[in-house]
């Protein structure tokens, strides 16, 4: 049975992810019993994830500030700021962002994808480790755990 949950900005989990952007955990499967993930990347130019597929989970992101690239199998297009798109599982995408900076909100449902987040990432409330960052090999790790498939390199 869910049950209501509330987190303050203060509350909410922040990860450091690809290209030193943050992950932030808004809403995870523990607080949603496995519904839903709401997350949200602040990320900067250039910013782009392997292409991949979501096995597990639908996945709806909205674009709130700024403009990227997105691919959606052969398929190129421009998002835009305030542009919103929904990508169902085992359709391969990926995106890359083409603005300075980029605020951009993802809903996952169901719910349980902040765990490769967590796995891959680095908790911004700890010290962070000089030259931190994400290998591939650990971003393939967490991501085969949580059900994702990389089909090729970032675009």
């Amino acid at each position: 049975m869910s049950i209501p949950y509330l987190a303050q900005a203060g509350e909410q989990q922040k990860l450091e992810w690809l290209d030193g952007g943050t992950f932030a955990v808004l809403l995870d499967a523990a607080a949603t019993d496995g519904q839903v993930t709401v997350g949200r990347f602040d990320v900067s130019k250039g910013e782009a994830p392997p292409f991949h597929m979501h096995t597990r989970e639908d996945e709806i992101f909205l674009l709130i500030e700024g403009s990227a690239l997105l691919w959606v199998g052969d398929e190129e297009m421009e998002l835009s700021e305030g542009g919103i798109g929904y990508l169902p599982r085992n359709i391969p995408h990926g995106y890359r962002i083409t603005s300075d900076h980029a605020d951009l909100l993802m809903i996952a449902t169901p719910g349980g994808i902040e765990g490769m987040f967590r796995q891959a990432g680095r908790d911004r409330s700890a010290p962070r480790p000089d030259g931190f960052e994400i290998a591939p090999e650990v971003l393939a790790a967490a991501a085969d755990a949580y059900g994702q498939v990389v089909v090729g390199p970032a675009r």
